[in-house]
């Protein structure tokens, strides 16, 4: 692959222009601020005058995003090194600069919908787990890049990374463009793919062998989102919380005593065992109301057949044969998406898809997690089939490829799906182990303390970057994936987790959703701030409004009462009724209209799931006023005119309304 530019040095000419310099030979690169063009100048390109240089150093260009008022160039300015993997560097990307592309003294003060989108990107970016390399990539597995290796010598990383990992994709849209139009493979060293997940690496050491662990998640930009605001799967067979983990496993050669140990890329040997997790593939969803347990919401729709297969069938042809593991409760409030996850599968009976249910909390109550074993021997024939991928150096094509893969899931595809794969990834690692002879046929990776204690923290630092990610807090159960044991110090830790992710899911992940939909593509704005107030008004009446501060005024009031003096055990009673009265009203107000207290997404509102009347599956409609069927106040307002959902095949949806119109 060619490689790409690693450091950049940033000119800017008045307001005319931003010039990118690379260090050492490279061609500069300009863009035009008022018409947007990007250009590459030719070699020993002069830089011009009258020119100003940015003091801060620019690691490499993100893309360009476009929103309301003019178009922005987002940098990173700022990288930590992660690890180094088979003698290439990878890094995070921890500093970003958005740089405007309209002079800033065209809209001073700056338009308070251009100021909340703007916030919505830096919010994005500063929360998220954004990996790169300059010189492998970072987005496909190990076997994937083997298969491809004589025919990526000549393209850009960007021309053969995966797509589905290819975060920043929508945003290099421009780029890309001006490289295809161009025909100049210099663009190429311009253009840097970045992968939103996690990776960690680790030398370890097992009866005299020098190794390294390492392991890969990689996020996939299709159906992106939060916890309770990307549920199921879409019309094109795309799930919520999709991830591919990839743990690698690279065994040095056996060296003589006193000999130098290799410093790069010098591994006998090196293998890659994947596993894929996903939301369950049908139309549902789960309504939040303020209540713990959100109203489930399963929409029995025609299309859902065609959207599980679409799904499906491109897993098997991307991965081979699969086997579902499913760990949802089969009884209970997960019990009807357990019923119709089967019901489907069962219509569609594919030949390459197996299906596998454990009961996961009925198997492993009262803390018997070593109950998870039951699971491995249901699965040790098909994990023995799929296999893993190896290769040698000594030796031209890989000695084991890996066929098939296990998807697995829960409700939300964190911690119970955590725990199972990183079970798999044990009983593999054993299974790799004993295959190259540094452990015994009766040995397990269990019986050696150091090595174990690199693999569960490995897993349970993955476990926590993905739960944060997607649900808002650290992974629950990680304390077994941690030390294999469940205690009760860290149930209790469980129990903070899981008020962190009811208030974070209630009020916190409408703004992080928005900011899931800017930076993919899923909402392009239009050029007009006027046409997307809607962002920062509060449609709701007054009464809606006031009752927070109506309940937390009375709590004061009555926090205040206690500490006031009195003559008599009847003396304060009118002050206290008055006051339990009006916080007791309010808070019952609160509760049956708990949907209009939830910060929900305001780019695409879910207001079609929400207020769905179809066939199909639903647990209450809490929340929603006394009938329980009215239309929040956030809905019948006619803000939904002001913004274009871009789909996969680059046609955009305008919204009017509830009527959707496409645009070509």
């Amino acid at each position: 692959m060619r490689p790409l530019h690693q450091r950049f040095t940033l000119f800017s000419e008045r307001n005319d222009t931003y010039i990118f310099v690379p260090e050492g030979e490279g061609q500069s690169l300009t863009v035009h601020r008022s018409s947007g063009d990007i250009v590459l100048n030719p070699p020993k390109h002069t830089i011009p005058y009258a020119r100003q240089r940015s003091d801060k150093i620019i690691y490499g260009i993100l893309g360009l995003i476009s929103l309301t008022l003019t178009d922005y160039i987002i940098v990173i300015t700022g990288r930590t090194l992660q690890g180094r993997l088979m003698g290439h560097d990878i890094y995070r990307a921890t500093e970003f600069d958005i740089l405007p592309l309209a002079p800033i003294s065209a809209f001073v003060p700056p338009h308070a919908v251009e100021s909340h989108l703007l916030a919505l990107v830096r919010s994005h970016l500063q929360g998220g787990n954004f990996l790169f390399s300059y010189n492998w990539d970072v987005t496909r597995r190990l076997q994937a890049q083997w298969d491809s290796r004589e025919t990526d010598g000549g393209k850009a990383l960007w021309e053969v990374v995966d797509d589905r990992f290819f975060w920043n994709r929508f945003l290099q849209a421009k780029f890309i463009d001006a490289a295809t139009a161009s025909g100049n493979p210099a663009f190429g060293s311009y253009i840097l793919p970045i992968m939103y997940g996690t990776f960690e690496v680790r030398p370890t050491f097992l009866h005299g062998r020098h190794m390294q662990l390492a392991l890969i998640s990689r996020r996939s930009r299709y159906r992106a989102g939060t916890r309770y605001f990307r549920r199921g799967v879409d019309h094109e067979g795309n799930v919520a919380n999709f991830n591919e983990t990839e743990q690698l496993l690279l065994v040095e050669g056996q060296t003589t005593p006193g000999s130098v140990r290799p410093t790069e890329d010098n591994f006998a040997v090196k293998l890659s065992f994947v596993q894929i997790r996903g939301s369950v593939p049908l139309f549902w969803s789960e309504v939040n109301t303020l209540r713990y347990k959100p109203d489930l919401q399963i929409m029995d729709v025609p299309e859902t057949t065609t959207a599980m297969e679409r799904h499906l069938l491109t897993q098997t042809k991307t991965y081979g044969p699969q086997s579902l593991v499913n760990l949802i409760n089969h009884k209970g409030h997960e019990k009807p998406v357990k019923d119709a996850y089967e019901r489907y599968i069962a219509e569609l009976d594919l030949a390459d898809v197996k299906y596998e249910y454990f009961d996961f909390h009925g198997e492993c109550r009262k803390m018997r997690w070593d109950r998870i074993s039951v699971l491995i021997d249901r699965m040790k024939d098909d994990l023995e089939q799929y296999g893993y991928f190896q290769v040698s150096a000594d030796e031209p094509a890989p000695r084991k490829v890996q066929k098939g893969i296990v998807r697995t899931n829960c409700m939300d595809n964190l911690d119970r799906t955590n725990v199972v794969q990183a079970a798999l990834a044990k009983y593999t690692l054993n299974l790799q182990l004993r295959e190259l002879g540094i452990l015994n046929a009766t040995d397990g990776v269990d019986d050696f303390e150091a090595f174990s204690k690199e693999f569960r923290e490995m897993w349970a630092d993955h476990a926590d970057a993905i739960a944060r990610a997607y649900g808002g807090s650290g992974a629950l159960k990680s304390d077994f994936t941690r030390t294999n044991k469940r205690t009760r110090k860290g149930a209790l830790e469980d129990g903070y987790k899981s008020v962190m992710r009811y208030l974070k899911n209630n009020f916190f992940d409408g703004a992080r959703q928005d900011g899931f939909d800017l930076i993919t593509g899923n909402w392009v704005p239009r050029k007009n701030p006027s046409a997307a107030l809607f962002l920062i008004g509060d449609p709701r009446p007054l009464i809606t409004r006031s009752m927070p501060a109506v309940a937390s005024f009375s709590l004061f009031m009555i926090c205040a009462g206690l500490t006031l003096p009195r003559t008599s055990d009847y003396s304060l009673f009118y002050y206290f009724l008055l006051w339990f009265t009006l916080f007791s009203i309010s808070m019952v107000f609160i509760i049956i209209h708990g949907i209009d207290y939830v910060a929900w997404p305001r780019l695409n509102p879910p207001t079609e799931i929400i207020y769905y009347n179809g066939p199909g599956y639903r647990s209450g409609h809490n929340g929603k006023g006394l009938n329980g069927k009215e239309e929040p106040s956030w809905k019948k307002k006619k803000w939904l005119t002001s913004g274009s959902r871009r789909t996969k095949s680059g046609v955009e949806e305008v919204e009017l309304g509830t009527l959707k119109k496409r645009v070509d």
